[in-house]
């Protein structure tokens, strides 16, 4: 895809999106080691105004007893050249070694939206945290250095956002300035990044939005602002596509059926908290009262709702809302992501880990699982080893019955396999101690995914993605 095309793009989502006036919109980084994701961070937080002045005095003053860019560096503006990662990379090891180790998070806003930001690190044996950061971000920024291109780390990366099911993927090829501002150089890696993401299925079938920007995170070229000395590229600047690109939420909630995992069984039974009384409730009035809480991952509800009680090694119990609490109001519908207390027509035996959806859209349980695992741990998958399967709120025991191959990142293929070793991408079958309701992950991207835990320390193993394949079978119910 050309450099045109892609701007063209570009500029069209600026100008068919709605503004997102308070909405909340959730980002990761990611790239490989020392391609300038916390510089990246830090100019975002920087030209946004989102620091503090006695903050930026204390960055300020470690760059300078660091010699950060020599002595009198200045940027483009004239002003002292601060070490922005300092912003982001607080540990003390981060700091010594100049890498980023575990995933920072910031929180900033503009007049337009308020941002949740999740840098991680760019090491290979850190890609574990890159999954987490990533897992929850309704938009991941890429980046790579324009000195080296795209390299294995980048296509591991991609990989991820595509298995992930990202919405929208921005790939800023940074230090454009140490290559001057080279269009031929940028194109070349934009072809690239392109290839890959055509192999990946990025930007098209509706997987995700993939946009390429020329940057410099070090003098803000096309961070918060367009920069001039980039007269070939007329795209927007990166803020300005994360101020209007529509969160996961908006582009999914008309498509989802209702789900909602019970997290808390509300029973006061008279007992309400002092103030509350004080504040004039009716005590008399919540004697009898029993609702729900947790939080509704998809779609929507609406007082008189049909939903099915969903428990594992039980057949649906079919029942209605007869009221949603939020806040200490009734509301007469929600929508996910917002969490609230559902109170149900039928006093039947809810408990948390059970899962409450629309009816008539679920599918019978399965105790046979088929996943696509990011392995995330030095210990290997090996077959016959027990696990943990934490979906939603239930955790249940698990057994690896067979391990069927790894992902190889050169052709994106599948070669054979019988373990996964930390960082690989494999599938692998898994056993269930109790049915639980599994849902494609390519249409139900919370209720689709899920957590492989060891049940001796109680860390995450591996993150998993079901897929759905029909089979005559019971055990191909699920598979990749």
């Amino acid at each position: 895809m050309s450099t045109e095309i892609d701007t063209a793009r570009a500029a069209a989502l600026l100008d068919e999106a709605p503004l997102a006036h308070a909405s909340l919109f959730r980002f990761a980084t990611a790239g490989s080691v020392d391609d300038g994701k916390s510089t990246l961070v830090g100019r975002l937080l920087h030209d946004s105004k989102a620091i503090l002045a006695d903050q930026l005095d204390a960055v300020a003053r470690t760059s300078a007893d660091r010699g950060f860019g020599g002595s009198g560096a200045t940027d483009p503006n004239g002003k002292q050249r601060i070490d922005l990662a300092l912003l982001t990379d607080g540990l003390r090891a981060e700091r010594e070694q100049g890498i980023t180790i575990d995933v920072a998070y910031r929180y900033f806003a503009t007049d337009r939206r308020s941002f949740i930001l999740a840098d991680c690190p760019g090491h290979v044996q850190y890609t574990k945290n890159t999954v987490t950061g990533a897992s929850t971000a309704d938009a991941v920024v890429v980046l790579i250095d324009a000195r080296k291109g795209v390299l294995e780390q980048t296509r591991r990366h991609l990989s991820v956002l595509q298995l992930l099911r990202v919405a929208h993927v921005i790939v800023a090829v940074n230090k454009i300035d140490l290559v001057d501002f080279s269009e031929d150089v940028f194109r070349e890696i934009e072809a690239d990044v392109q290839k890959v993401g055509r192999e990946l299925g990025l930007g098209s079938d509706g997987i995700a939005d993939l946009l390429v920007i020329p940057v410099s995170a070090l003098d803000g070229d096309n961070v918060v602002d367009r920069s001039d000395r980039t007269p070939w590229y007329n795209g927007p600047a990166l803020l300005e596509v994360l101020e209007t690109l529509p969160a996961a939420d908006e582009l999914e909630s008309h498509l989802e059926s209702f789900r909602f995992p019970v997290q808390l069984v509300v029973r006061p039974q008279g007992a309400l908290a002092p103030d509350a009384v004080a504040g004039g409730l009716d005590v008399e009035a919540y004697r009898d009262y029993r609702a729900y809480a947790g939080q509704i991952t998809e779609g929507s509800v609406k007082v008189g709702d049909k939903v099915s009680v969903l428990t594992p090694g039980q057949a649906p119990r079919s029942t209605t809302v007869t009221g949603i609490d939020f806040a200490g109001r009734e509301l007469s519908e929600a929508v996910a992501p917002q969490s609230v207390a559902l109170r149900l027509a039928d006093e039947f035996d809810v408990a948390r880990g059970d899962t409450l959806a629309a009816a008539g859209t679920v599918r019978e349980s399965s105790a046979d699982l088929y996943a696509a695992l990011c392995w995330l741990s030095p210990k290997p998958l090996r077959e016959g080893s027990k696990v943990l399967v934490k979906h939603g709120t239930r955790t249940v025991q698990a057994m690896v019955r067979s391990v069927s191959g790894k992902l190889d990142l050169a052709t994106f293929k599948l070669e054979g396999a019988s373990s996964l070793e930390l960082n690989d991408i494999g599938h692998a079958q898994l056993r269930l101690a109790a049915a639980l309701p599994l849902e494609n992950y390519l249409h139900h991207r919370r209720t689709g995914a899920f957590l492989v835990i060891d049940p001796l320390d109680g860390n995450t193993l591996a993150a998993g993605l079901v897929n759905d394949h029909p089979g005559d079978h019971e055990d191909e119910r699920y598979s990749i």
